[in-house]
């Protein structure tokens, strides 16, 4: 693969700890999973990359998703990923499967972690999933109702514009509003009283969604669960060692400084300094 990075920020971290999580979403929207990973895992190193130059993905083709995953996947065991968390729904769909038989470390997805929560929050079975089209397309978060122990009356529904909306760090305004309206009415009109959010960006959503959708229904994001399952992967420090704060390395195809800007508005302080990918 050919391409340029920075070089790393700080320096690994000793001990138990022998390399970072590797996360990668299509832009911004990951960084909901990261947030949750940092807060319950703060002594662990991450390598964040946004491929925000061949944002979005989710109205692409599963096949063209699929070789952007394998690309961006390979490059985070390349920087010694010990883990790859794909933290993007649509990547999800399309590449799971084939990255975890690819990849020589373990693969974490976010989509079984959402389901897992939804069937843990429903009061009625009525679930409600929105996402991009290609993950509503995909089937994958109707396998993974399927898959699961209580039954689930499970209403999908696309919604088209959301992550642009996110990735232009639009996330409450009227347009916004209007948007949400229309394309969550399904979920309405069938009274689910529980909605997985099934794109990392929509988080960044949430008071909208919320709105629309009556304080009544529960939102649910696939980032707590997620971050949980990392910590069962990759356990915690041995009890007495010395506590020490992980390293954070972002990462992104696309412009710098429009990410470090959002980046930091989404996530948090955490978003030092920002390194250019390119794709050549």
């Amino acid at each position: 693969m050919n391409g340029r990075i920075g070089d790393p920020i700080g320096a690994p971290i000793a001990g138990p700890i022998a390399g970072p999580i590797g996360v990668f979403d299509s832009g911004l929207g990951g960084l909901t999973v990261l947030r949750a990973m940092i807060d319950l895992l703060p002594h662990e190193s991450v390598m964040y990359f946004g491929d925000t130059a061949r944002f979005p993905y989710g109205p692409k083709p599963s096949d063209e998703v699929l070789k952007y995953a394998l690309e961006i996947g390979r490059l985070l065991v390349e920087h010694d990923a010990r883990v790859v968390v794909v933290a993007c729904n649509s990547a999800a769909a399309a590449a799971l499967e084939v990255l975890e038989e690819e990849l020589p470390v373990p693969v974490l997805g976010v989509i079984e972690p959402g389901m897992r929560a939804a069937a843990r929050t429903t009061r009625s079975g009525r679930v409600g999933v929105i996402g991009t089209v290609g993950t509503i397309a995909s089937g994958a978060y109707q396998r993974a109702a399927a898959d699961l122990d209580v039954e689930i009356d499970l209403t999908c529904a696309a919604c088209p514009g959301f992550v642009e909306f996110v990735e232009a760090g639009d996330v409450d305004s009227e347009q916004v509003h209007i948007l949400a309206e229309r394309l969550l009415a399904p979920l309405r009109d069938v009274s689910v009283d529980t909605v997985v959010l099934g794109c990392t960006h929509y988080p960044l959503l949430a008071r909208t969604i919320s709105d629309v959708m009556g304080p009544e229904v529960m939102l649910v994001s696939s980032a707590d669960e997620t971050a949980f399952a990392v910590r069962e992967l990759l356990g915690t420090p041995p009890e007495g060692s010395a506590p020490r704060l992980g390293d954070h390395r972002f990462v992104t195809s696309g412009d710098v400084e429009t990410f470090g800007r959002l980046g930091a508005r989404f996530l948090g302080p955490e978003v030092v300094h920002v390194e250019q990918w390119s794709w050549t």
